[in-house]
């Protein structure tokens, strides 16, 4: 039988919609490859770009912006994906560019496509965010998710959660 050691994926809280990294993820010691380093290397500098107070202002100008475009419906306006588009311009290239200053010759679309294999085998909030970037559908929840705090459907638990890094 295999050895399997969980590695703990460095744990945080963040403002806005309580973003919280905690999870233990089994990777098999045998079979981590350079990718899979290289890949928890990226996660752990994408955790730190979440925690940034200028990446959690520009995604809370970016919700405040527009929640109040969305509906519950199922139907989707054709105003979303204009949306859409303007988040990963906006967001995703945030984090890009902040990645590449970090990692020499880093590729935001293959590290996209990397989440995209792994899809089934990641789970934390981070995930959720980086889901938001290629799933419009995910997108789409975040703003209903933002929508309903804004009309106090649902409790804003943020409020009480203090950002803190574990430096």
């Amino acid at each position: 039988m295999e050895k399997m050691e969980n590695q703990d994926r460095r744990g945080f809280r963040v403002n806005f919609d309580a973003l919280c990294l905690g999870d233990d993820l089994d990777v098999s010691e045998e079979h981590s490859s350079t990718e899979d380093r290289f890949f928890d290397s990226v996660i752990g500098h994408i955790e730190d770009v979440l925690l940034e107070d200028e990446f959690q202002n520009q995604q809370k100008c970016f919700l405040e912006r527009y929640w109040q475009e969305f509906d519950y419906g199922e139907e989707n306006k054709l105003s979303y994906m204009d949306i859409f588009k303007e988040y990963i311009n906006v967001i995703e290239k945030y984090i890009e560019v902040r990645l590449i200053n970090k990692i020499p010759n880093f590729s935001m679309e293959e590290f996209i496509h990397q989440l995209q294999e792994r899809k089934d085998e990641l789970d934390g909030e981070v995930f959720e965010i980086l889901d938001t970037f290629s799933d419009f559908m995910a997108f789409k929840e975040m703003f209903l998710d933002y929508k309903a705090i804004k009309e106090g459907t649902v409790e804003d638990l943020s409020k009480d959660i203090v950002v803190s890094s574990k430096h």
